[in-house]
């Protein structure tokens, strides 16, 4: 019997989307908790998800979902596709709205201040994680969610995501941990 593919259903991709979104917005959010010792709710958006986090989930999930059982390649993939990801948005929202959203100029091997050797590892690590243990995780639970549920669920959380999305447009998420002027520091974005 042929191995089962990964679904390619459109609300496969959207929940993975919110998902890897939520998971980085997190991630950013304690570390900043952690380091700053204050809430800061970082990003663009206003809602609970960064939308790098949820595009570098589902390019890794579509490129790299077959090799889940070999993490070495799954972790030096991730780290690139990751790190121009990272550098290519970074080059978008500044010229977008000419604010730096991370700053890694303070960095080892920083190329520019968008990207750097830690953040390129950790982006590695993560990566791995997602492909090699969560998406596994994810396709057996995605399958016991009757079909209703699932795409009620994306289309809430993409109407969530349009509305937050036009009015960020307009007025971006910025201000103190949020953005930064050059010559500043953070971890991640």
């Amino acid at each position: 019997m042929k191995k089962k593919s990964l679904p390619h259903n459109f609300d496969f991709y959207v929940l993975l989307f919110f998902i890897t979104g939520f998971a980085g917005w997190l991630w950013e959010v304690l570390l900043f908790f952690f380091t700053e010792h204050a809430f800061i709710n970082r990003g663009v958006y206003e809602g609970p998800y960064l939308p790098i986090y949820g595009v570098g989930g589902l390019l890794l999930c579509m490129l790299l979902w077959r090799m889940k059982k070999r993490p070495l390649p799954v972790f030096l993939l991730s780290m690139s596709v990751c790190t121009v990801l990272e550098y290519l948005t970074s080059l978008f929202l500044e010229q977008k709205w000419s604010i730096r959203w991370w700053d890694y100029s303070g960095h080892f091997l920083n190329l520019n201040g968008r990207v750097c050797l830690l953040g390129a590892v950790v982006f590695g690590l993560g990566g791995t994680a997602l492909v090699c243990l969560f998406l596994p995780f994810y396709e057996r639970l995605y399958d016991q969610i009757p079909d209703k549920w699932r795409k009620t669920a994306s289309i809430f959380l993409l109407l969530v995501f349009i509305t937050d999305g036009a009015r960020c447009a307009m007025h971006p998420n910025t201000g103190t941990g949020i953005s930064f002027s050059s010559g500043s520091s953070v971890f991640f974005h």
